[in-house]
């Protein structure tokens, strides 16, 4: 089987093939550690593969070749209405690792479905059944029709959007939830989105300078764009998914699967609980400040809603009711509060002449020196060093 090695077919080839092993090695890591977000990354690189297989093989000149020709117009290689919709659950099973899969869920993989169905019909009819050639007879291959490439955009730029949603979602529970919410931000998954628009930028962009989408000589660039973008995917995703593994041991950094818990922390309380008319919410307030002072709760670097309201024995919906209607502040700013008060206390007892700032900060339960640093200035308007050289 013939493959002529020229200068485009040969870089494609690098790409394709990195794709796949990284998308093994994804697959793997899924398997052996029961990790489904690693398993959905796979399944991406995989779709990216297959995505520059056919513009690799065309300079290959397999597509000039009798006998190959025929057979790769028949295989769907550019699945454009499974690459939304897998994103958007690679993105799901990173952020709510515990989530079940639903019957809704599987509808978003139905318009890929039906194209797999209709290119199955296709070679069914044209082989078997039709004694000529009747959906191949104009000799161009249909995952190039712009129909489908049109719809495949759009499909991604919904599910971009979609994607936007989910984090936007997320960030929002985790800062209501968790003391500890921007240490599990999850940088990755804002390099993910990035990713994600870099896709929809650059085939937006050769749609127009280029919208004669069939001549698959003139598609280089954009293939070797978009091999780039999938090489830093592989690369850092696969990095997330080796790190998800190592956290997913007993002792090792246990906060990072915490966010899947969001969803039973909403529900310990039962039914949507009415707000009574007369609530004083200033008055729960001092309750709870009065026990994170007492106990020192904001002292524990992975403090949750659930922990405080396990404390005070009342439902984690009424303690977030509490702080968000009595101070305006999420459960996370809130506890914040409280740290950085307490460093100020170590800088008024002359602490920081004998420790380092970043030892202090982890005293009063602060998980890193880039959270004490921006939650500091936040509450002081002076990083810890500026307040300290006007101060003291």
């Amino acid at each position: 089987m013939k493959f002529n090695f020229g200068p485009y077919s040969s870089v494609l080839l690098i790409f394709f093939f990195h794709g796949l092993v990284y998308s093994g090695l994804a697959l793997k890591i899924g398997l052996s550690y029961k990790l489904r977000s690693s398993l959905w990354l796979s399944l991406i690189l995989f779709l990216f593969g297959l995505y520059i297989a056919p513009f690799m093989l065309g300079y290959a000149g397999w597509y000039a070749s009798d006998g190959y020709r025929e057979v790769l117009f028949y295989l769907p290689l550019q699945q454009l209405l499974f690459i939304g919709p897998v994103f958007l659950f690679y993105l799901k099973r990173l952020l709510y690792p515990q989530r079940r899969f639903t019957f809704r869920d599987w509808l978003h993989f139905l318009p890929g479905t039906l194209y797999l169905l209709y290119s199955i019909v296709v070679f069914i009819g044209d082989i078997f059944i039709l004694d000529e050639v009747y959906f191949y007879r104009d000799g161009r291959d249909k995952d190039f029709d712009l129909w489908y490439q049109v719809a495949g955009f759009i499909s991604l730029v919904g599910y971009f959007l979609l994607s936007l949603k989910l984090y936007q979602q997320y960030r929002k529970e985790i800062f209501e939830h968790l003391s500890y919410a921007e240490e599990i931000a999850y940088t990755w998954f804002r390099s993910f989105l990035l990713v994600f628009l870099c896709l929809l930028i650059l085939r937006g962009l050769f749609f127009v300078i280029n919208p004669e989408w069939g001549e698959f000589g003139r598609k280089f660039w954009y293939y070797l764009a978009i091999s780039l973008v999938g090489y830093y995917l592989a690369i850092q995703g696969y990095k997330q998914s080796v790190l998800l593994s190592i956290s997913s041991l007993p002792g090792l950094m246990p906060h990072i699967t915490e966010p899947a818990a969001i969803s039973s922390d909403k529900q310990e309380g039962g039914p949507s609980e009415p707000e009574a008319p007369d609530t004083d919410y200033a008055e729960q307030v001092k309750t709870i400040e009065r026990e994170m002072e007492e106990q020192q709760l904001y002292k524990n670097p992975v403090l949750t809603l659930a922990d405080v309201a396990r404390e005070l024995d009342v439902t984690p919906k009424q303690i977030s009711q509490a702080i968000n209607k009595g101070t305006d502040l999420n459960f996370n700013d809130f506890v914040n509060q409280f740290r950085v008060a307490s460093v100020l206390r170590e800088f008024e007892a002359g602490i920081h002449k004998e420790r380092t700032l970043l030892g202090i900060a982890l005293s009063c339960g602060f998980n890193s020196k880039s959270t004490f640093n921006r939650a500091f200035k936040k509450y002081t308007g002076l990083s810890p060093n500026e307040f300290i050289r006007k101060n003291h």
